[in-house]
């Protein structure tokens, strides 16, 4: 998920059903029988049930296929250290004639979107041992992100003009939030370069019965600032079930809080502003994002 200022990129060729239809029967005939249907779009790709079991994601739009081709390089290895599932691409599909990028099958993984089914209590000790695992120094040639795992004050001047325009329009940039915005820019920045996952809210978090079963969409996937992915527990949690995942996680100084901070406004800010545009769901979960910030962004 990249600053878009104007709402969702519009699609750059049209996919459809057809479309992956013809891609799976040229590429991988022993699937070619089974079921294909849309199940949704965002930013950067479209998805497709195959079967019961499996999920197509296709690019749509060029910038998109550098992420995916990401995704297909780092997650076979990155799985094998984790602690929850997620989309390891078990084909990777090559440009064709009618389609110009690469894509992927995927295993279908169980659950919904965090926003719409809250994680339970003891997901937060979960997510930590996710992260724990993740969060380690990454091989030479890992994709440095130019948006993502960065200081926030290379962030500050397009983003403070989203934030305004959102105190114009709303009532979700609270004092608090402004406050802790401040916060984040005069924290020390992090130092250490480790992989992240890069766009860890809500949308990107499955959840089944309170269990986290997935944690997908890795396009951002980059080595950086371990504070990006921790915004992840401001938030999904209320404050004693972060304390309780923090502790679980390990040392996080008061430094590297307040830029987790900064980064869940970061996220909270960019899906309301685009959403309103264009995308309700979004608009809902940034909304959500903020207003648990301002009840609850206490050390």
């Amino acid at each position: 998920m990249l600053d878009n200022p104007v709402g969702t990129p519009p699609a750059e060729i049209p996919i459809d059903v057809a479309l992956v239809r013809s891609l799976v029967r040229t590429q991988v005939p022993g699937y070619a029988s089974y079921r294909i249907r849309p199940i949704g779009s965002g930013w950067d790709n479209v998805m497709m049930r195959l079967g019961t079991d499996l999920l197509v994601r296709l690019p749509r739009r060029a910038i998109a296929a550098i992420l995916i081709e990401e995704e297909q390089r780092w997650l076979p290895e990155l799985s094998l250290r984790l602690p929850i599932d997620v989309p390891v691409p078990i084909h990777v599909g090559r440009p064709s004639k009618d389609y110009p990028w690469p894509w992927s099958i995927v295993r279908w993984l169980p659950g919904e979107g965090a926003d719409r089914s809250p994680p339970n209590s003891d997901a937060g000790r979960r997510l930590a041992s996710f992260l724990s695992c993740l969060h380690r120094a990454p091989p030479a040639g890992a994709r440095v992100n130019p948006v993502r795992g960065v200081p926030l004050a290379t962030r500050a001047d397009p983003f403070g003009e989203r934030m305004e325009r959102l105190a114009r329009a709303t009532d979700a940039i609270t004092p608090a939030v402004r406050a802790a915005w401040h916060d984040a820019l005069a924290a020390s920045p992090g130092t250490e370069r480790l992989w992240l996952h890069g766009d860890l809210h809500p949308l990107n978090i499955l959840v089944r019965r309170g269990r986290i079963t997935g944690v997908i969409d890795w396009g951002d996937l980059t080595a950086g600032d371990v504070a990006t992915d921790l915004a992840a527990f401001w938030m999904l949690f209320d404050a004693p079930t972060r304390e309780r995942a923090l502790a679980a996680y390990g040392p996080v100084d008061d430094h590297m809080r307040a830029r987790a901070m900064g980064w869940a406004i970061l996220f909270g800010v960019l899906l309301l502003d685009t959403g309103l545009m264009d995308h309700p769901r979004h608009a809902a979960v940034g909304a959500a994002i903020l207003r648990r910030l301002a009840q609850n962004n206490g050390p």
